[in-house]
């Protein structure tokens, strides 16, 4: 009898950082007809069905100071997820998720207590300034205005994350803010919405919310059984440039050298970043703890 050969951890990782470029990259059409509040309200409806499904909320473990909280993380992930795509309006993929990736980068930098730690959210940032190359006109602050949105988003949430502890982890964390996270967006959603939403577009949405956050949150749960948090959030640096990559190949978004260049800068400082980090067990959690349940 023959034996399957497991899928490597980090082959789960690359996985899950596809789907979420992927789904990153088929929202753009989306947002064509819907707008990007309408596309995140519609993806985050549907992904909250979907969790809600799967698992109970774990609703009887809230206490009351845990509430603001709560809210707070759903507020942050609705925050993330339409600025994220608005920003996709404006900028190509690869510069908005180098962007948004200042977010947690600087938190990770901050919490290390170590000065020499703030070097890696400043070459990210010097990457940044090569993706964008504000000097030749070409600059779209609108773009990088809500793509920063995205990055202060993400950072909270990691925050908030730390706040309410170990009792809301795993699956039943995302039932509780996703759908915290889509009532937020429906306040903007909906009216830019209204009157655009077919079958065909509610089947894309469907198609969305499995691309961004179940699959990949389940696939990042299995790849952390069997890699170390350190090495887990080093593969996850590579993020930014599965972005460039998504774009070039579906959106065609072409980049030139010091573009390149910056979003391999970006790429190093979160690798740095991670590998200087804590190595405690605290920090090996899913994107929806750490990373994040973006655009």
């Amino acid at each position: 009898m023959t034996r399957t050969l497991p899928i490597p951890p980090w082959g789960l990782a690359v996985t899950a950082m596809l789907s979420v470029q992927l789904g990153s990259a088929l929202s753009v059409e989306m947002i064509g007809a819907v707008g990007p509040a309408g596309t995140a309200w519609l993806r985050l409806s549907m992904g909250a069905i979907i969790l809600i499904l799967l698992v109970r909320p774990p609703l009887r473990t809230i206490r009351r100071q845990d509430v603001p909280t709560i809210l707070g993380l759903g507020l942050a992930t609705g925050v993330m997820t339409v600025g994220f795509l608005a920003a996709l309006e404006h900028i190509d993929l690869g510069t908005a998720v180098a962007i948004e990736f200042l977010g947690p980068l600087t938190v990770a930098a901050i919490r290390s207590h170590r000065r020499s730690a703030l070097l890696w959210p400043a070459l990210a940032l010097l990457g940044v300034v090569l993706m964008t190359q504000p000097w030749r006109g070409e600059f779209d602050p609108t773009g990088v205005g809500f793509a920063a949105m995205a990055a202060v988003g993400w950072a909270v949430y990691i925050l908030l994350t730390q706040r309410i502890g170990d009792r809301f982890t795993g699956i039943g964390s995302l039932s509780l803010t996703v759908p915290i996270a889509a009532l937020a967006a429906a306040t903007i959603g909906i009216p830019q919405a209204v009157g655009q939403i077919t079958p065909s577009i509610l089947i894309a949405a469907l198609g969305l919310a499995v691309l961004l956050p179940v699959l990949p949150f389940a696939l990042e749960m299995l790849a952390l059984r069997r890699m170390t948090p350190t090495a887990f959030g080093t593969l996850m640096a590579l993020e930014p440039a599965f972005g460039v990559l998504l774009g070039l190949i579906i959106l065609q978004q072409q980049l030139g050298v010091l573009q390149i260049i910056g979003i391999a800068l970006v790429v190093i400082a979160g690798a740095a970043a991670q590998r200087g980090g804590r190595r405690d067990n605290s920090s090996a959690t899913p994107r929806a703890e750490t990373l994040h349940v973006p655009g």
